[in-house]
């Protein structure tokens, strides 16, 4: 097999997000595009000759294509082993925990997350370290640096290696091992919840729907939820992963998942519900007429979560990225542990697990996990609820209500202004960030303000500050307006504004959620312009 050594320059736009590099399918497509920035990471890990690496991704349109390509590279340049998920399929969680259980170097994850699929959507790669977490800012720094500075990518030239069969082949020295991609990680999930508990829950009656949104979780789901819980066949649905997921986005929010809320706030209705997205690593959770907030949702895990054999002897702390609502704040105050405000993007995490100062993790944007592995987890999260729904014998909605009379209520929202033309987006932060320090003291809509910045963070573990992470406005009754950029889109820019309002225990804790939010709202489109500086009259998508 011969090593082609292929000349190649600096393509722009090759730097990573928050969680990898995503673009339109058909940009990766183009010539030596997924090459040179495959080839930036190697550069930039210090080459993988004698490493052991893992492969896979969600399934999504070109996923097998690039798996193959990114095999040839690493075989090119000495990887001892490459373990790959069968059919180059891994949900994130499951790389991650291969990583770690393996003793390996770090992972190749083939993903766009929660972005639609297909040839005309969206693609993305993101390289996690030997911890099993995204890579960190430095080391995403080092890959961008390489891709502005590329000369040359070292691939093989070889037939397509058979990822169809579970076995061990050699591709020149490397040894390319396919597993099964579920096996190892429904073995780690019994090894956290209490199976049986729920096993006598789903034979007693409690019903549910998983819906897998033709992503990669649906054999995950499938596996756990109806062959190992027993779970009525055909409980999980859309559990077959399709290349453009079904035509479907694979965002698990109402808008996206609107078919699985209305069944859940209908007469016919199972007790519990949810759904994942595409990589596997979000989540969604529904009860018979309740939608439950991914921050309500990180609430009451950390209330709860004791009641799981993985967690029974309570938790280290708790960390939420910086937009997500302090509910979870409210929790671990009162449990007396310690709770952790960090910037959006779950490589902010790695270290607080790492170091055993956090225990449960979540973002607002539907991610939740713990430090089982170093992503989120949707079906992690899953079947936490499901151990907590067993052993308590509460429908969700009840549980919703006596967590509220506990600690409040945190009335909470996000509206997303997608595909925003990025020069209108920056002069909207720009324009807000010149404001803040007259801020403070000025009221909107019967709302004072208490503070106004710019968020910054100073990791307690190794010390690095990070900048610039989201404008928060805190208001002197606890309510919150944080707005930031998204990175996690492929067309100009999307602007993400989080409203908060809370009520106390003794406060009003069944408003609806537009009643209780409208000042928040108002206050939001008075200090920031956003219908005028965007032009949008309403956002795209509210969750």
């Amino acid at each position: 097999m011969q090593v082609n050594t292929v000349a190649t320059a600096p393509i722009a736009g090759q730097k990573p997000g928050t969680s990898g590099l995503r673009k339109k399918t058909r940009v990766f497509m183009q010539p030596h595009y997924l090459e040179n920035f495959v080839q930036s990471i190697i550069d930039a890990i210090g080459g993988v000759a004698g490493k052991v690496l893992v492969l896979g991704g969600d399934g999504r349109y070109w996923n097998d294509r690039a798996a193959q390509v990114i095999l040839r590279m690493c075989a090119a340049q000495g990887a001892r082993r490459m373990i790959v998920g069968q059919n180059a399929l891994l949900s994130t969680p499951a790389a991650s925990h291969l990583i770690r259980k393996r003793g390996a170097d770090g992972g190749f994850i083939l993903s766009a997350s929660h972005n639609p699929g297909g040839e005309d959507a969206d693609f993305g790669l993101k390289f996690n370290s030997a911890n099993g977490g995204p890579a960190p800012e430095s080391l995403t720094e080092r890959i961008h640096a390489q891709t502005q500075r590329i000369a040359a990518y070292q691939i093989l030239e070889a037939q397509d290696v058979d990822l169809s069969r579970i076995g061990t082949t050699e591709l020149a020295e490397t040894e390319v091992e396919i597993v099964n991609p579920v096996s190892d990680y429904a073995a780690l999930m019994e090894t956290l919840f209490d199976f049986d508990l729920i096993r006598r829950a789903l034979s007693n009656g409690l019903t549910l729907r998983f819906d897998a949104m033709h992503a990669v979780t649906g054999p995950y789901a499938t596996e756990i939820l109806e062959r190992r819980l027993g779970a009525a066949a055909g409980s999980v649905v859309n559990a077959r992963p399709l290349p453009d997921f079904g035509g479907g986005h694979p965002d698990p929010n109402p808008v996206w998942a609107a078919d699985l809320v209305g069944l859940m706030m209908g007469d016919d209705a199972p007790d519990f519900a949810a759904a994942s997205d595409g990589d596997g690593d979000r989540n969604m959770i529904l009860g018979r007429g309740v939608y439950v907030t991914p921050s309500d949702s990180l609430a009451v895990l950390a209330a709860n979560a004791h009641l799981a054999p993985g967690y029974a002897r309570g938790l280290a702390g708790v960390a939420r990225s910086m937009p997500t609502s302090r509910a979870a704040d409210l929790v671990a105050q009162k449990a007396g542990i310690a709770h952790f405000e960090t910037p959006t993007g779950w490589k902010f995490f790695g270290n607080l697990l790492d170091d055993g100062r956090a225990t449960l993790c979540g973002e607002e944007s539907a991610g939740t996990g713990s430090d089982h592995v170093r992503e989120k987890d949707g079906l992690w999260a899953v079947l936490l609820w499901l151990n907590i729904l067993a052993h308590r014998g509460e429908p969700v909605q009840r549980i919703m209500a006596a967590h509220w009379a506990e600690y409040g209520r945190n009335y909470y929202s996000r509206h997303d202004y997608e595909a925003v033309p990025t020069e209108a987006a920056d002069a909207l932060i720009a324009a807000l960030r010149a404001q803040l320090p007259g801020l403070p003291g000025r009221s909107h809509d019967g709302l004072t303000i208490e503070s106004a910045e710019d968020f910054s963070y100073l990791d307690p573990v190794d010390g690095s500050r990070t900048n610039g992470q989201g404008i928060r406005i805190l208001f002197t009754d606890g309510s919150r307006i944080v707005l930031r950029l998204s990175g996690t889109g492929t067309e100009g820019a999307t602007l993400r504004v989080y409203l908060e309002r809370y009520q106390p225990p003794e406060g009003a804790l069944d408003l609806a959620l537009d009643d209780a939010l409208a000042p928040v709202i108002a206050a939001a489109d008075a200090l920031a312009r956003i219908r005028e500086l965007t032009g949008r009259q309403a956002p795209d998508v509210t969750t």
